[in-house]
Formats: structure tokens, C-alpha cells, sequence
């Protein structure tokens, strides 16, 4: 009897059927049977399964005599069915490899749970991947039902994205119906039925958002079916025991379900033929009244205008208000694109105006990340501009809102602002970590800076092209015009330059000098490090770790991978943990909560990561740039890496950082607290790979490179300071240390000498 069995129904996928059969047979769990399904397929998708079959014992063809629909062809792969637990998939998406490892893994830690809900992510056609946003749900921990943990009711009601006990389907005789939506009356019977629930907070299936051809894009009466699987719930709720002690708050929750996703169906023009929606409109309001809770009213804003109108029935209100909005969308967008025109003409003449008059020799131009406050490379720089090249007058770049944040006797200057265009046309020197809009202009005999922001990992410019899901409709062309107006570009390791020079193919001159950033990492006291780790907030003989995730392609909103508020608790008081978000990211509510209940300190908005950095004890990174600039400290890191395969297949790597990690590798949370628990994190083993790792990233950063950056393009001299070589080279103590040299109890190691920088173990 295998563990698995995974039904896969086909009709009508011929350009997605091998892909989808490929990422189940490819799996490295092979304890399975694949149950393909032909629904009478007119495109011939039961030769590709019997193809399949006839070099895979693990393919069960069954070929059905006449097109029944997605539910009972799912009944018939599970009528076939002898594993331990029903996986469904639909043919036109795939599995993330891996994925029944952690299937068959998350069961054996949870007991073997009647129901396992997965994580998803949703792949569109022009190649964006948007993990489920609603992701957080995920992370619950333990076993439980529906009514302890109500919110897993507003997942996505699809039989996709979990594993069902085989023997708990049949002793509660679950079916799939008839019907489009079948879904629906599926998977809400199954979860309110199952006494023991468990979640894998992991994207196992990429869910493909087809441009044609499935039934949310198909416009006929098949959308209809939507009422009748509702019914189908309703009948189910007032009759299964398994509701009866929360029947109230259930059914309420269940109606609210319905009645947003009704009216979600006749918000899209592609479902309801127009010659049938005040038909659907009466069918829904029919349900409207008939299942309404005593007392419910129903959402704000116009969504609860429009559920009053079905409720009522006033269906030409109803279109007389969707045509009120579409010509009000239409006004908006005719007017605010006029109004934007003369705006930009204003701005234009009055750059031109700018240009014509001479560059200042003098002026210093210097931004960060679109003007986001006073930091990273260009910051550096500009400090140390201040220090040996004061005749040079440095403006900082910043919006409206990080303007108040910018230390004093900082000149900063509002992006987009007249200010802002006369420096741009007037400065003769310009750094900038990411690009300058395209309406700047370089001029003849000005010199720009690219400093970078970090060292790559992922896919960058050019490189980007064949994941655009990374790149977001990057027009390539004009990218590498923008490129083509640097005169230099910053390097902190040879790894860099070529990536550089293959992802930005310009006329630039690579200044392999290190990160001016990364200076701190060398420059730091003991005694800075302590005022640091004071500001934040830190407790003393505490072990500090940063936990710094990047940015994910799949995802639009910032949700920690890890479990914040158990993994604190399960690292105890001994630990504190430093959140560093993203830059793309604004506050989080979760983490907002977490911080308020004292579980973490967050850093997101602390204006220095190389301060928040120099206060941690321990770097816990995924695939951020970080990692390269912590590596400086020779400080113990730990990857945590529990979606490494889908990052890697979504964003495009230069280089397998599970090859070549700086220290411990954890897949699970649960293997990330072992790692502390254990001593791994810090043990001779951690330093040697983090030593390599240094070796080959931290080529060129050793607490000089800003001066290097200054003499050469702002001071113009021929010789700058060689790069130290690593033996002479003494990155800032460790807080531990720090405490030590502060209290006189241990001596301060000279340049040339180890520094002593790992965390208590």
C-alpha cells in the first residue's frame, strides 16, 4: 500500500498535462501512485497518459467513457484509490520539488492528522508569482479543528491544497458533486468533519492563473452551479453532528462566505452572460434571504452596498451603480493622465532651463534606494566625502517622508522638488545605489557612481529576462539605457564584478574597492558596539540574533517565514531576536503585535543595518545580501532555507548557497531551534564555513573602501589605498567581547591579530 495516492484529473491541458505529471513523478519521495484520470479528453491527453503509464508503474491510467466534469472524475481516481492519504492536483498546475518530502515529513511530526492544509502560490501567464496571501494562516502550529482555528474557513476553498486521510474520506462518505464550484461542497463538509487538522507552512503547489480556457474565465450558465454547492453546505451544517455545538457562529461565518463570493461572481464581466445576470441576481438573493443570519448586516463601504441591493433585489440599481463606477473609473483615468501631462511639462521646461546653465564642480549628488532616507554605500561616501574632500558640496536625495529623518547637517533635498531638478542638471558628481529615473540627463564631464547594494545572489538586470516574475515588466532596453549613464560601479569581490559585467553589459569602469557600508564592520569600539546594542534596547549578556529575511517575488506582503512569536518562545529568555524586514516592506500588523508583546525587538526602521548588525550576536539569514556584509564581522550565521527550492525556481540564482552556506542550514523551524539548542550555530564547524565564505565574498572590504571611493572619483588622485590583505585585516568585536574589553578584563587585539568575535555558545 503506497502513501500516497495522487489524483490528477485531465481534460482538455494539453499544453500543461507533461509538465504537471512531471513534477509528481519527479519527486524524490517516491512512495506513491498517480491516478491520471482521463475525463473523455478531446485534445489527447489519454495517450500522454498512457504514455506515462507505460514507463511508470506508478501511473494508474483510467480512461472514463464519457465527460463527466472535474468532482465525479475525482471520485473515480479516488474510487481507485489504495494510499494512506488522497493528494488531488489539477492537471494544468504543478508540484515544487520536495514537496512530498515535506508532505510525508509535517504527517510523521503531526500524528498522523486526518486533514494537512499546504501552502500555495499563484503563477500568471506573463510569469508573476504571488505566493498565497494569506500565508500567515499557515504557520499554526500543532493539531486542531476548524473550530478552534476558524480562520483556516477563509483559505481558498479548493481540494488541492491538502492531504486527506484515505479512511477518514470514506468512513464520512465525502463525495465531490456535480458542477462547476465543486470545490465548495468538498472541502467544507471535509474540514468541519475532521477532528484533527495540521498546516505546512510551505508553497507546495504553483496554482497557474490560465488567461483562457478554465471555467473562472468562461462566461456561461456553468456559473450558476456557485448556488447550488452552497446549498449544498447549508444542508450540510444543519444536519452534520460535527457542527452542533457551533452551528450559530458557523453559520455566520458560512454566509458571509457565500454572499462575498457571489457577489464576486457578478463583479467579473467573464463569468455571467449579460442575458443572464438578473437571473443569477434573483437566484442569489433568493439564497441572500433564505440562509441570512437574524441580525447580520452585512460589510461596510460599497461592498455593503451591494450586498444590500442583491438582498433587496434591486437588480437595475445594481447595474445602474456598476455603470456609475465604470464611467467614474473612465473619468478618473482620461482626466488624471492630463493633469499628470502638465505637470511633467512644467517640470521639463524648467529642467532644460537647468542644463543650460554650467556644471557645478563642487556639487555632490547622493541617493538611496529611491530617496528612502540617508544610508547604505552612498551615505558612506558622502561621510567620508565630508571628512577628506570638504570643498565638495553634498546634497542627499530623499522623499517627502524621510526628509525628517536625515541627521543634522545633512543637506537633503525633496525627490521631485524644483531643488531636486536644478541639482540633478547642475551636479557634477552623482552616486546612487539603485538608478535615477529616466528624465535625468547625464551631461557631458559629470561623473556618476553606481554603488550598488549589495552583493548578488539572486538574478539581477539583464539576467532577470527569463524569470519574469523577478523582474516585474522591466523594459530591458531602457534599464541598460539608464545603466549606460554610469561612469563606475562598486565591487566588494570578484563574484560581483562578473556579475556586474554580464547583467549591466555597459561602458562603466568596475572600482573593485569593497562596500563603503561595510567600513563600520572595521572602524566599530567596543564602546560603540555597547551604545548600539543600548539604543536598541537590548539587555546585557543577552545572545542578540538578527533575523534579516529578503524579499520574496512570490509574495506582495511581508510575512516572516518563521513563526515569530513560537520560535522566541522556543529559544527562551537566553535569546533575543532583532527583525530586520525588508526595504520594500512597510510595518507589519503581526510583527507590530509580536513587538508590543516584547517576544522581539523590530529594526526594520532603524535607519543603519550596519548598527543593527554590529549589536547582534549571530545573523539567521535566508537569501538577503546581508549575509555578505555580515560576513565581514566573522560572526557565527545560520540559512535558514525553507523555501530555497522556490525562490530558486521563481527569482533565478547565480550560485547554490546550500553548496557553500556560511554556517548551519535549516529547512524547518523546528531544525532552525535544534540548531541553537544544539551549539551548531557557533561550533568549530560553523566558523570553518563561515571562514570560507568570507574568503571569497568579502574579497575587498576592509574599513577603507569609502576613502578609496573619495580619492579616486572626488579627489581624482592615481593611487588610492590597496585593499588590506585578510590576516591584516580586524573586523569589530563581538558584544560578548566588547563587554569584556569595556569592563579592562581582556586586552584589545591589534590589527594583524584574531579577533575573538564568537557569541557565547
Amino acid at each position: 500500500m503506497p502513501r500516497f495516492s495522487v489524483i490528477v484529473p485531465v481534460h482538455r491541458v494539453r499544453g500543461y498535462l507533461r509538465e504537471c505529471l512531471d513534477s509528481v513523478l519527479g519527486q524524490s519521495f517516491t512512495d506513491f501512485e498517480l491516478i491520471a484520470v482521463d475525463d473523455r479528453c478531446p485534445d489527447g491527453g489519454g495517450a500522454v497518459i498512457d504514455e506515462y503509464a507505460a514507463r511508470d508503474q506508478r501511473v494508474v491510467p483510467v480512461h472514463l467513457p464519457r465527460n463527466v466534469g472535474l468532482g465525479p472524475a475525482r471520485n473515480e481516481g479516488m474510487a481507485r484509490a489504495r494510499g494512506d492519504y488522497l493528494l488531488f492536483l489539477d492537471s494544468d498546475d504543478r508540484w515544487t520539488p520536495g514537496t512530498l518530502d515535506a508532505i510525508a515529513a509535517r504527517l510523521a511530526g503531526t500524528g498522523d492528522p486526518q486533514i494537512l492544509v499546504l501552502d500555495y502560490a499563484r503563477t500568471y501567464w506573463w510569469g508573476q508569482v504571488q505566493r498565497n496571501v494569506l500565508s500567515r494562516i499557515l504557520a499554526a502550529d500543532g493539531v486542531f479543528t476548524v473550530r478552534e482555528r476558524p480562520e483556516l474557513l477563509d483559505l481558498i476553498m479548493v481540494a488541492w491544497n491538502k492531504a486527506y486521510r484515505r479512511d477518514f474520506v470514506e468512513r464520512e462518505a465525502l463525495a465531490f458533486p456535480a458542477g462547476a464550484y465543486e470545490d465548495t461542497a468538498w472541502t467544507f463538509p471535509a474540514l468541519l468533519s475532521a477532528r484533527r487538522i495540521a498546516c505546512l507552512d510551505r508553497v507546495c503547489v504553483l496554482y497557474r492563473q490560465r488567461r483562457t480556457g478554465s471555467i473562472l474565465t468562461t462566461p456561461g450558465r456553468a456559473h450558476f452551479d456557485v448556488l447550488d454547492q452552497y446549498d449544498r453546505v447549508f444542508a450540510f451544517t444543519a444536519h452534520s453532528p460535527a457542527t452542533a455545538e457551533w452551528r450559530h457562529d458557523l453559520h455566520r461565518t458560512l454566509y458571509r462566505k457565500m454572499a462575498e463570493h457571489c457577489l464576486e461572481v457578478l463583479a467579473r464581466p467573464d463569468r455571467i452572460p449579460r442575458t443572464a445576470r438578473a437571473e443569477f441576481f434573483r437566484k442569489a438573493g433568493l439564497r441572500y434571504r433564505r440562509y441570512r443570519p437574524v441580525g447580520y448586516r452585512g460589510p461596510r463601504g460599497m461592498a455593503g452596498l451591494k450586498y444590500v441591493l442583491v438582498l433587496r433585489g434591486a437588480h437595475r440599481t445594481f447595474e445602474a451603480l456598476r455603470a456609475a463606477n465604470r464611467l467614474r473609473v473612465a473619468a478618473r483615468e482620461r482626466l488624471g493622465p492630463l493633469r499628470a501631462a502638465a505637470s511633467r511639462a512644467r517640470t521639463a521646461l524648467y529642467y532644460r532651463a537647468q542644463l543650460r546653465r554650467p556644471v557645478d564642480e563642487n556639487l555632490a549628488v547622493y541617493s538611496s534606494y529611491w530617496g528612502r532616507g540617508y544610508g547604505c554605500n552612498p551615505a558612506a561616501v558622502h561621510a567620508k566625502a565630508l571628512e577628506l574632500a570638504p570643498h565638495i558640496r553634498g546634497v542627499f536625495l530623499v522623499t517627502e517622508d524621510a526628509r525628517e529623518h536625515v541627521p543634522p547637517g545633512v543637506e537633503a533635498v525633496v525627490i521631485g522638488s524644483r531643488r531636486y531638478w536644478e541639482v540633478m542638471a547642475r551636479a557634477k558628481y552623482t552616486f546612487n545605489n539603485v538608478n535615477f529615473e529616466m528624465a535625468v540627463r547625464k551631461r557631458e564631464g559629470t561623473v556618476h557612481v553606481q554603488t550598488q547594494h549589495g552583493t548578488p545572489l539572486k538574478l539581477m538586470g539583464v539576467d532577470q529576462h527569463v524569470f519574469p516574475a523577478a523582474a516585474r515588466g522591466e523594459n530591458f532596453t531602457k534599464l541598460l539605457e539608464r545603466a549606460d549613464r554610469w561612469d563606475y560601479c562598486l565591487s566588494s569581490n570578484r563574484h560581483s564584478t562578473r556579475v556586474w559585467d554580464r547583467a549591466y553589459p555597459c561602458g562603466y569602469r568596475t572600482l573593485e574597492y569593497g562596500y563603503p557600508r561595510n567600513d563600520a564592520f572595521y572602524t566599530a569600539t567596543p564602546e560603540e558596539v555597547l551604545r548600539i546594542r543600548e539604543r536598541l534596547g537590548l539587555p546585557p549578556g543577552t545572545v542578540a540574533l538578527l533575523y534579516a529575511p529578503t524579499h520574496r517575488d512570490y509574495s506582495r506582503d511581508f510575512e516572516p517565514q518563521l513563526d515569530l512569536e513560537r520560535f522566541c518562545a522556543a529559544l527562551g529568555p537566553r535569546f533575543t531576536v532583532l527583525l530586520r524586514a525588508h526595504h520594500f516592506y512597510d510595518e507589519s500588523p503581526r510583527v507590530r503585535a509580536l513587538v508590543e508583546s516584547g517576544k522581539l525587538v523590530d529594526v526594520t526602521g532603524h535607519r543603519s543595518p550596519e548598527e543593527v548588525c554590529l549589536a547582534a550576536d549571530a545573523l539567521i539569514c535566508d537569501y538577503s545580501s546581508i549575509v555578505f556584509d555580515y560576513a565581514n564581522l566573522d560572526r557565527p550565521m545560520v540559512v535558514y532555507a525553507n523555501d530555497w527550492q522556490v525562490y530558486r525556481e521563481t527569482r533565478g540564482v547565480y550560485f547554490d548557497l546550500m553548496a557553500c552556506p556560511p554556517g548551519p542550514v535549516a529547512g524547518t523551524q523546528e531544525e532552525l531551534v535544534e540548531v541553537f539548542r544544539s551549539g551548531a550555530w557557533s561550533d568549530e564547524r560553523s566558523a570553518a564555513a563561515r571562514a570560507a565564505f568570507r574568503e571569497r565574498f568579502c574579497e575587498f572590504d576592509d574599513g577603507r573602501a569609502a576613502e578609496r571611493v573619495v580619492r579616486a572619483v572626488l579627489l581624482g588622485e592615481a593611487e588610492v589605498p590597496p585593499v588590506a590583505p585578510p590576516h591584516e585585516r580586524t573586523p569589530a568585536v563581538s558584544p560578548e567581547r566588547a563587554r569584556l574589553l569595556v569592563r579592562g578584563t581582556a586586552a584589545i587585539p591589534q590589527p594583524g591579530h584574531a579577533a575573538v568575535t564568537a557569541a557565547p555558545s
